[in-house]
């Protein structure tokens, strides 16, 4: 799909469809004034008659309007005008975009980024408006023999009546396209299936990546693990007859003396559980155990594309967790590349090991900052649900900065203790620690668990395991947390 912003008054646009704004009292945003005085009170009439009650996310579709140049006119209710916010925009946005997408409308021009919403600019609206109509047009039926109808929707304009936001909303587009197919990298990644996504194939993905945008790209091996000593990562891939891998992406905004933004991913490409094995319900969605994996692929991508002045590192440690005469068994102690060791009390608790090693390895990198993103309890979805994700840091700062680009992009998380109470829970009689706690703030104890791996930097751990993936008919990788990982990085890089 291409995007463009265009300055103009809407009734002069020749397009398939316009897009313009009703407020629940039938008031008319400033577009669809402009489109009803060109029109002769057309659209006001259609609001008298209550055709179109402004009600939030309904849409009214108009057909060859007269004085109007554009083949549609779409009306799209805004809700209470009082009301109006962040989350309003964005319900009304993909209400809009996924009605253009029906009528088989090849291109739009929505004058939806002139609503005003308090603290957000033009960018973010702009931003905002290309995320909603890549979301409700993205397809994955790479698997499938007959593929889905594409759709005819090629091009949307992000549009305004005035040009006094005509950079920002060239700037927002520029951002949002660049964050849309860094989901849709992600998303594809964890919509594969676990027999075409392996440790192997992921790793592949990720050179190509490099190739494709000029990143430095390094793929460890099994036996070069074992020469570092990554005990505690190759213990998870023992029952598995896929090779593990250990990718480092490298990209270079910067200096060679700034120090690195390092981003580390979780990336078990299916997780059964191993010797301690999960139900057979639902197990499918393991193949889902990769998304953070996807999600340091995605922002990568987006990062380049937006050529932002920062250095950014992405590790990627990944395999199979799979049960087999090798695996490894619950009661075994493993040796961490820290040196540290650690009691596998239940295989099931294997993101943390991959992790463990992954957050050693960046130490050399001497980092600013280093956030770990992982698909890595269920007890956090019992905690927070699938709306927002868990946060934990050593460093409140680094908390701030990242609910403060979750706000932003509207990609939310929610900050979770890290009080060296919960550390009792992980103690062990026979190893420096377990590698779990107990059902008790299972999430927390996880984070405690990493925790111990990361005191040697400025360190933030993401628990994605409710907003990864949905489940149901939806069911499919959402591409979060790609907004709030770029937006993160687009204002550490402005300073």
């Amino acid at each position: 799909m291409e995007f463009s912003t265009k300055i103009a008054a809407p009734e002069k646009q020749k397009t398939a469809c316009v897009v313009v704004g009703v407020f629940e009292s039938r008031k008319p945003s400033r577009a669809a004034s402009a489109l009803d005085k060109a029109a002769r009170g057309q659209l006001r009439e259609l609001l008298r008659t209550g055709d179109m009650d402004g009600r939030a996310g309904s849409t009214r579709i108009l057909y060859r309007v007269r004085g109007v140049s554009a083949e549609r006119i779409l009306l799209v209710g805004l809700g209470k005008e009082k009301e109006f916010g962040e989350r309003q925009y964005r319900d009304c946005a993909r209400a809009a975009l996924s009605t253009i997408r029906e009528t088989g409308a090849r291109d739009a021009c929505v004058y939806l980024a002139e609503l005003q919403i308090p603290g957000r600019d033009a960018a973010w609206k702009a931003r905002q408006l290309v995320l909603a109509a890549v979301e409700v047009t993205y397809r994955f039926d790479q698997m499938k023999s007959k593929k889905a109808n594409a759709g005819s929707l090629v091009h949307v304009a992000v549009s305004a009546t005035s040009n006094h936001d005509a950079s920002a909303l060239e700037r927002g587009v520029r951002e949002g396209r660049a964050i849309a197919a860094g989901m849709s990298l992600t998303r594809d990644l964890g919509n594969l299936p676990a027999n075409v996504c392996t440790p192997t194939y992921l790793a592949e993905r990720a050179v190509k990546l490099a190739r494709e945008w000029k990143l430095a790209v390094e793929v460890l091996e099994q036996k070069d693990m074992e020469k570092l000593g990554m005990g505690s990562l190759l213990s998870v891939t023992r029952g598995s007859h896929q090779p593990p891998k250990f990718v480092i992406l490298r990209y270079s905004g910067a200096g060679k003396r700034e120090r690195p933004v390092v981003l580390v991913g979780k990336g078990i490409t299916f997780d059964t559980g191993g010797i301690s094995l999960k139900p057979a319900a639902e197990m499918d969605e393991m193949k889902f155990d990769m998304c953070g994996a996807a999600s340091v692929l995605g922002t990568l991508r987006a990062v380049a594309e937006l050529k932002l002045k920062l250095n950014v590192i992405g590790l990627v440690p990944t395999c199979e967790n799979m049960p087999g005469g090798a695996a490894t068994k619950p009661g075994d102690i493993v040796t961490s590349l820290s040196g540290q060791t650690v009691e596998i009390l239940n295989t099931d608790a294997e993101g943390r090991l991959i992790l463990a090693d992954a957050l050693t390895y960046a130490e050399r990198f001497e980092p600013q900052a280093v956030v770990d993103i992982a698909t890595l309890t269920g007890a956090v979805i019992i905690a927070l649900g699938h709306v927002c994700s868990g946060l934990f840091a050593n460093k409140d700062g680094l908390a701030q900065e990242l609910q403060a680009a979750g706000a932003e992009s509207w990609d939310r998380i929610w900050q979770l203790p890290l009080w060296d109470d919960y550390h009792e829970q992980l103690k062990s009689n026979f190893a420096d620690f377990a590698n779990i706690g107990g059902r008790p703030a299972g999430s927390v104890t996880a984070a405690c668990f990493l925790s111990k791996f990361t005191r040697k930097y400025d360190w933030a751990h993401l628990d994605i395991a409710g907003t990864a993936w949905k489940s149901g008919r939806e069911k499919g990788a959402t591409g979060r947390p790609v907004p709030l990982l770029t937006t993160f990085l687009m204002k550490r890089a402005r300073g």
